[in-house]
């Protein structure tokens, strides 16, 4: 069978439909409380780093984690008063899912242009697993 639409055309269709911002614009905000940076890359691109405070959702489980009707579901995401800011590797995968979610029904998505390959190049804030980890640790005890 044929493909019909390539990935670019339905990544730019997506473009159209959702809220994009530059690395600038969101390492502007990154300290508001009511963003929440999300990383939906896999686990094996989680080895270069993350975003600074990021939350890993990986794409694959996003949909299901998302809805509150799905076994899978994390609460983060129920919180509407928060912003979720998604990134990939490139903006490729984060603006298909951006747009997805928004098809879902979220209204305070958006995704980061370029991905996490645009924040490193600016020379933004990154961190390992480890670091977040240890962060976590620290909050909890």
């Amino acid at each position: 069978m044929p493909i019909t639409r390539g990935f670019q055309s339905l990544v730019d269709e997506a473009m159209e439909q959702i809220t994009t911002y530059t690395v600038q614009e969101v390492l502007e905000r990154l300290d508001d409380p009511t963003v929440q940076i999300v990383d939906i890359r896999d686990i094996r691109e989680l080895a270069d780093g993350t975003v600074v405070g990021a939350y890993h959702a990986p794409r694959c489980m996003l949909e299901f984690w998302v809805d509150p009707a799905s076994p899978y579901h994390k609460p983060i995401f129920a919180n509407e008063d928060k912003e979720f800011i998604l990134f990939c590797g490139a903006g490729w995968r984060s603006a298909l899912a951006t747009k997805t979610l928004q098809d879902m029904g979220m209204r305070n998505v958006a995704h980061i242009d370029g991905g996490f390959t645009e924040w490193v190049k600016a020379g933004a804030p990154t961190e390992t697993l480890e670091q977040q980890k240890a962060k976590r640790a620290a909050k909890k005890a």
